[in-house]
Order: C-alpha cells, then sequence, then structure tokens
C-alpha cells in the first residue's frame, strides 16, 4: 500500500465504436464490468479511494462502482489533460503526493507492472513516468519519440504523427505516474494546440522537460497488459485474456483442465483443489465448486454451489442451485433457482428442478419434473414422475417424506404430501394426501377382448 498515492481513473468517454447504448466502461468480460478490473487495480495499490472522472451515463457509472471511488464530473469532452484537471478539487489538496492515471477501459494491466512503474519513478526521482509498449500494429496509440541519448522527448499522437513518426514501435500506454505538486498547475496552462483542439495530458511530458524535471518511462513486457477496449472485437481479446489467466491461476492450484482453450470461465467462479473440468464448460457469476469433483463436457453452471465429490454430468444445466457432497447429477439434467441437492442425492438424465429440495440420500433418476417440492431422506422417484404444481392461478407444494417410494408414470397434484414409507403404484395419479407406510394406487382397471387384434387386421 502507498499512503502517499492517489489514483485516477479516466472514465468519461462513450465509446461510440462499441456501437452500443451501454457505456464501454460497463460492458462486461468474464463476469465483470470492465471498469471492476481498474478499480480492483486502485485498492491493490493506495489506500485512498481512486478519483473516477465521469461523463457520459455518469448516473448509471455511479449506481455501478458505489463507494468504490469518488466521482469527479467531465461536462465536455475536451481531452484526458481537460479529463484529469476536472478531479483536481478533490486530489490536489493532499499536497507531495504522487498520481497514478489509469484508464477506465484498460482492464489487464497487471498491478506488479504497476508496482515497477511507481518505484521506478520514486528511484529515478521523476516528476513524471510514464507506461510504454511496443504492440504489434501500433496504430491509433501516440508514439514515444526519443532524443539523441534514448531519453524520452515528447509524445504525438497518432493523429497529429507525421509519416516517420507513425512508423515508430513504441507507443504510449496511457498510464502515468505524476508528481501532484508538479500536475494540476501544469495542467492549467495547457493548449489545445493539435488536429482535435483537444487538452492532452502527453503534452505535459514536454512542458516538464523544459521546466528542468525528470521525465521517464518503464516498458510493459507484454502489450495486452495496455489493451484498451473501444470495440467488440477488442473486449473479446480482453475476456479470453482474463479467462486465460483465471485458468492458469486454478491450474497452478490443483485444478485440472482437460482442454483449457475450451472453457468459458468467469472471474469470480472458485474451483477446488483435485477437481476436473471437461471441455466445452461453462462455469458463471459466483459458482463455486468443492474439491475432487467432475465436471464433464457440456455442462453450463451459473451461481451455483458445489461441494466436494461431485459428478455433473454431460449437458447438465443449472442456476442459482446449491449441491452437497457425493451427490450426481446428468447427465442432460437441468436444475433450475431454488433448487437443493444433499449429500448423496441422485438426479438423472432429463430430469428438471425448480424450488426443490431433496434430502439426503433421494433419487429421481429418469425423465421426471420436480417443482416446488420437498423431498425427504431416501425418497426414490421414478421415470416419468411429475409434480402438478400450477393450478392455472397459484403454485402449490408437494412434500414427499422420508423413505417413500414413487412408482413411474406419477402424477402428484399439489397441494399433497406422500407420508413417510408410502408407495404410490405406477400410473398412479394422486390428488388427495397418502398416509404413512400406506399404498396409493389411481388406475383404470385393466380390460381384455379377446380376439380384438386378430378381427381387426382382417377388416
Amino acid at each position: 500500500m502507498n499512503q502517499d498515492l492517489e489514483v485516477i481513473i479516466l472514465a468519461a468517454g462513450l465509446g461510440t465504436r462499441m456501437k452500443s447504448s451501454t457505456i464501454k466502461i460497463l460492458h462486461r468480460a468474464a463476469g465483470r464490468s470492465i471498469v471492476d478490473y481498474v478499480l480492483d487495480l486502485a485498492v491493490d495499490l493506495s489506500p485512498n479511494p481512486p478519483v473516477m472522472v465521469i461523463g457520459y451515463q455518469r448516473e448509471a457509472v455511479q449506481k455501478a462502482v458505489g463507494t468504490r471511488a469518488r466521482f469527479a464530473v467531465q461536462e465536455q469532452q475536451l481531452g484526458t489533460g481537460h479529463a484529469v484537471l476536472q478531479a483536481g478539487s478533490i486530489v490536489e489538496p493532499a499536497a507531495g503526493k504522487r498520481v497514478l492515471i489509469l484508464s477506465g477501459d484498460v482492464p489487464l494491466t497487471r498491478v506488479e507492472t504497476l508496482r515497477l512503474l511507481l518505484d521506478e519513478h520514486q528511484r529515478s526521482g521523476n516528476a513524471l513516468t510514464l507506461l510504454t509498449m511496443r504492440p504489434t500494429d501500433p496504430g491509433m496509440y501516440g508514439r514515444i519519440v526519443r532524443d539523441a541519448s534514448g531519453a524520452v522527448s515528447h509524445i504525438v499522437e497518432a493523429k497529429d504523427a507525421s509519416a516517420e513518426e507513425k512508423r515508430i514501435g513504441e507507443v504510449n500506454a496511457g498510464i502515468y505516474v505524476f508528481d501532484g505538486d508538479r500536475l494540476f498547475d501544469n495542467l492549467r496552462g495547457l493548449k489545445p494546440e493539435n488536429a482535435q483542439k483537444e487538452y492532452y495530458l502527453t503534452d505535459l511530458l514536454a512542458t516538464l522537460r523544459d521546466q528542468g524535471h525528470r521525465v521517464g518511462a518503464v516498458e510493459a513486457t507484454d502489450p495486452v497488459e495496455a489493451l484498451g477496449v473501444n470495440s467488440r472485437s477488442e473486449l473479446a481479446q480482453v475476456e479470453i485474456e482474463i479467462q486465460r489467466r483465471v485458468v492458469e491461476r486454478l491450474m497452478r492450484e490443483g485444478v485440472t483442465f482437460r482442454n483449457p482453450s475450451t472453457v468459458v470461465i468467469d472471474s469470480t467462479v472458485s474451483i477446488g483443489a483435485d477437481t476436473v473440468i471437461y471441455p466445452f464448460v461453462t462455469l458463471e457469476g459466483t459458482t463455486r465448486i468443492g474439491e475432487g469433483c467432475v465436471v464433464e463436457p457440456g455442462v453450463h453452471l451459473s451461481n451455483v454451489s458445489i461441494g466436494n465429490d461431485v459428478h455433473i454430468k454431460t449437458g447438465t444445466v443449472a442456476e442459482d442451485a446449491i449441491i452437497e457432497d457425493e451427490a450426481s447429477v446428468g447427465p442432460y439434467a437441468h436444475l433450475r433457482p431454488g433448487t437443493k441437492l444433499g449429500r448423496h442425492v441422485k438426479i438423472g438424465n432429463f430430469v428438471e428442478t425448480k424450488k426443490a429440495t431433496f434430502a439426503d440420500g433421494a433419487k429421481a433418476s429418469h425423465l421426471s419434473y420436480i417443482g416446488d417440492a420437498e423431498i425427504g431422506e431416501n425418497v426414490n422417484i421414478g421415470a416419468g414422475t411429475i409434480t402438478c404444481n400450477y393450478d392455472g392461478v397459484r403454485k402449490q407444494q408437494t412434500i414427499i417424506e422420508a423413505g417413500a417410494f414413487i412408482g413411474s408414470d406419477s402424477q402428484l397434484v399439489a397441494p399433497v404430501r406422500i407420508g413417510r414409507g408410502a408407495y404410490v403404484g405406477a400410473g398412479s395419479t394422486i390428488t388427495k394426501d397418502v398416509p404413512a407406510d400406506s399404498l396409493a394406487i389411481s388406475r383404470t382397471p385393466q380390460k381384455i377382448v379377446e380376439g380384438w387384434a386378430k378381427r381387426r387386421k382382417k377388416e
């Protein structure tokens, strides 16, 4: 933590190349908004809440960020220098502090890189230290111009660069450390002398050099750290990189991925050691998977809590559900919100559950719908069973007490209770409570007409 560090996050631009009604910093990558990752960096580096400079959709940004930041408003988008100046009333009174300036649309910077930048700034006694990089395609990044001694001379924005300057490979990554007491006075002296008629923060580099102050630079080893999100394509690149980092971290912690590049995983997901994740799995939201689990291909989990030694079989979909230790789910099961499975529960192929609680050892192995239900310990639910939970007006509850057996192709018309240890015969429609240890059968008596099939064939 740097007690003397203030962080400013520039987040006022809409991002027109996103082709979206939503400001770019609120677009999501790997389960979180882009700006969340930048806020994490600020929290890791300084105990002081960062100052976010906002403009477009400021109410939406403030609502999303909440108390994680202080806010300054840039009413008109007049360039980066003008944006930083808007934070002056909040940051400037803290004399002698360093100021780290980040962009709200650059979520891949590592905190280790920023610490190197801050250390270099301190060690060299610079007034300004900036992060640079050498991307494969410099594109629209500002070019770093160095003098004969190799020191940074100035930065020329791509829109203002000559053909020769555009061939420079080293570019500005858009991350800066300033001595605070040399920042804001100089910002007030900026002139919009460029093609865009904007106040460029980068113009301070030449100003500080002219005043006799030291200016330095640190080159990022991986250009992806400075990748800004200005288009859907760049958003996809950012998400891929975040997911790659998540998978790499989890593998270091003891998780096996059979084919890591095929897994879609949010940065908010956690997985325990010795769990095996098969290809084409999607893990989203607050999903938590315990130790020693197996998640087979095609599984999609969203906000699911899973215990230890659980087996999630191919094609299972689950959201807002709880699965306790040593349960087995699938293949092709669907656990809808409100499902809770106890220990050793088995939910089999093509079973759908919703707002259903299964106590330890209960089973629904095939082709059933169990909704708005409480299932007791060691209940066995046969294939084709349906809890008829909706009467056209209200949802009603089915309760099946411990040890009951529900025969195949049964319909339990809620509200109804099946008593402890009771049996329901296959093919029954149950509309009344069944007492404990009873047998309930509801069938039309079987009728046999001798010779009927033979006569029909003759006809």
